[in-house]
This record gives structure tokens, C-alpha cells and sequence, in this order.
């Protein structure tokens, strides 16, 4: 994921210099924007955070809004639809008396971030963004008996969104945005449930990374 985030953005970097168009907004204005992405995630355990589980890959999609100060500086709230979890579990079988082992989690959220957002730049195409983030709990589920396990986590979490993106003028009101962002959260998703999923884990913390494209209009 480091290595494709680096190449797209040097590849995006050059094409920014090369075809400079201005996407600088005023004070005031709102701009609103529509994306997709593909996400990396998986949990931090226990409370030294002394180990991680394997990672679970999925699917974001999600709507924004960013209002601005200035040319350089903007408000922005998002909802999005974020794949979470993590991979390479395990699940303890009753009815088979066995460890199961390389279990999927998948753990689906609706996050709604709020961020500050500095663009920079000679034509403020680039930007960096981070604040606080909440976390709705959809479904919980793993590929292993498919049951639902929404009863084993917490309906909320809540944590930090951090991220760099760059914005890529199509025309006057239409624009081309990649965004790369990270959340690192800082609250026990657990449901203060005793089982071996999480090898048994007093708490567990979610991370997730997430390359994304979409359109934004002004």
C-alpha cells in the first residue's frame, strides 16, 4: 500500500506542475464531492499495544463537504462507508472441537470525520487534512459461519482521520480528487465479550488506511 500511495503521488505530483490550473476557493464558498477507494485495515490489541491482527481489505465509499475560511484553509465533514476489521483469525468451533484458523472479520462502520484542511501549493492543489472522527457500527460478521457478531462490539468508536490529498481541475466547477487518509482509533470496540477471536484480548483498537478517487464540485 506505502509503496502504490508513493508512486501515485509523485506520478500525480507531475501532472499537477505540468498542467497548473487553479482550484483555489474563496472564503465562504462550499465545495462537495462524491468517492470511492479501497481500504487496508485491522485491529491493534490489548492495552501496550503489544500486538496486531492480519489485515482485511474492503471497500469506502463517501460524500463530502468543505467549507472555507480562505484560499488555503477549509472545514470539511464526511460520511463514508468503511470496511474495518481484520484477517487472519481464529474462531473457536464448539460444535467441532476444533481452532479454526485464517478467519475473515470484516466489521462494516459508517464514519463521519470532521477535519481542518490546508491547501498548499503554488495553485493550492494539494492539501492535508486531520481531526476527530466518529464511528457508527453497521454489521459484524466473518467468512467462516457468517453469523451476525454486531451483540460482540461496541455501536460506537471514535478515534483521529489524518490524510493527503490532490485536487485535479476538469473545469471551472468540476474537479478530479485523490486522497489517500489513515484513522487510528482510540476507543475499545470490544463489547466486554470473552471469546478466542481476539486470542483473548482485554481490548482491541481499529487502524485502517485507504487510497481513494472521486469528483468534487464547487
Amino acid at each position: 500500500m506505502k509503496k502504490i500511495f508513493t508512486t501515485v503521488c509523485i506520478l500525480l505530483g507531475a501532472y499537477s506542475f505540468t498542467h497548473a490550473q487553479s482550484t483555489k476557493l474563496s472564503a465562504g464558498k462550499t465545495e462537495v464531492g462524491l468517492g470511492l477507494g479501497v481500504s487496508g485495515a485491522y485491529l491493534v490489541q490489548d492495552a501496550e499495544h503489544a500486538s496486531s491482527t492480519g489485515f482485511a481489505w474492503g471497500f469506502t465509499a463517501h460524500a463530502s463537504a468543505e467549507y472555507y475560511l480562505s484560499d488555503a484553509w477549509g472545514i470539511k465533514i464526511k460520511a463514508s462507508y468503511d470496511s474495518k476489521g481484520w484477517g487472519d483469525g481464529i474462531y473457536n468451533d464448539p460444535g467441532k472441537s476444533t481452532v479454526v484458523e485464517g478467519v475473515y472479520y470484516p466489521i462494516k462502520y459508517v464514519t463521519v470525520p470532521v477535519t481542518l484542511n490546508w491547501h498548499f501549493g503554488p495553485e493550492k492543489n494539494w492539501y492535508v487534512m486531520g481531526g476527530p472522527y466518529a464511528g457508527f457500527l453497521l454489521n459484524a460478521t466473518n467468512d467462516y459461519t457468517h453469523e451476525d457478531m454486531k451483540k460482540d462490539f461496541k455501536s460506537t468508536e471514535f478515534g483521529a482521520d489524518l490524510g493527503l490529498g490532490l485536487n485535479v481541475p476538469i473545469s471551472d466547477r468540476l474537479q478530479l480528487f485523490f486522497e489517500f487518509d489513515g484513522q487510528l482509533g482510540f476507543t475499545n470496540i470490544q463489547s466486554g465479550f470473552t471469546n478466542t477471536y481476539l486470542h483473548n484480548s482485554p481490548g482491541s483498537e481499529t487502524r485502517k488506511s485507504g487510497l481513494g478517487v472521486g469528483l468534487k464540485f464547487k
